[in-house]
């Protein structure tokens, strides 16, 4: 029993490796699956532990080879991405000092906390779509933004646009270039890469921002 729980509990905490056999086990309810990992991913301020980039490229790569259907899976991820963020800016808003409190520290990381307080400081109400691409922060970003009691509506847009890109993104590259050879033998180079990718418009705003800064002081 406790060696079936453990081995539950993996597919749970890394299912973008274990997908393919996934779908062939449990077929239309994948995308159930798939809606769950992605809300909590991006709905609990304390699971972003689990897989994101990574298990939406594998479905979309999957969906290529035609074991799921991409115009449905990217619908679902979308909904569940946009649902995830609003649910945690909820939870930020009404429970998030509290949670702070009773975590000790502990439960949610203040070193986390403090880094996503910084990037949001810095680039307001955009910080919830380039948070997307940035694993843990896209977990804390729409928490922060409900502790700092940012404006609903812009929430809700900044939330929409920030979760159709992330997923069409990602789907994409899973899509057109998750089935190549050299991709699929060499998966955790690929997802570094994502990561890389993911991080790239915060990267490009600094940029732009430093070399603002050098054109006035010039």
């Amino acid at each position: 029993m406790d060696i079936t729980f453990a081995y539950l509990i993996d597919i749970f905490l890394h299912l973008d490796k274990y997908l393919g056999m996934v779908i062939n086990q449990y077929g239309f309810e994948t995308y159930l699956i798939l809606f769950i990992i992605i809300f909590l991913e991006t709905g609990l301020v304390v699971t972003p532990f689990l897989p994101g980039d990574s298990l939406i490229f594998v479905a979309a790569a999957l969906s290529a080879a035609g074991a799921l259907n991409i115009y449905l899976l990217v619908g679902i991820l979308m909904v569940a991405a946009i649902l995830g963020d609003t649910a945690n800016y909820e939870i930020g808003r009404f429970f998030g000092n509290k949670l702070i409190k009773i975590g000790g520290g502990k439960l949610i990381k203040q070193e986390h906390l403090d880094k996503t307080h910084a990037f949001y400081e810095k680039y307001g109400g955009k910080a919830i779509i380039f948070a997307r691409f940035i694993p843990i922060v896209r977990t804390l970003a729409p928490f922060v933004a409900g502790i700092g009691k940012m404006n609903y509506r812009h929430f809700i847009s900044f939330n929409a646009i920030g979760g159709i890109l992330w997923v069409l993104g990602v789907s994409a590259l899973g899509y057109f270039f998750g089935n190549i050879p050299i991709v699929k033998n060499n998966f955790e180079l690929v997802v570094i890469g994502i990561i890389i990718i993911s991080i790239m418009p915060a990267v490009i705003e600094v940029l732009k921002s430093k070399m603002k800064k050098t054109d006035e002081i010039v």
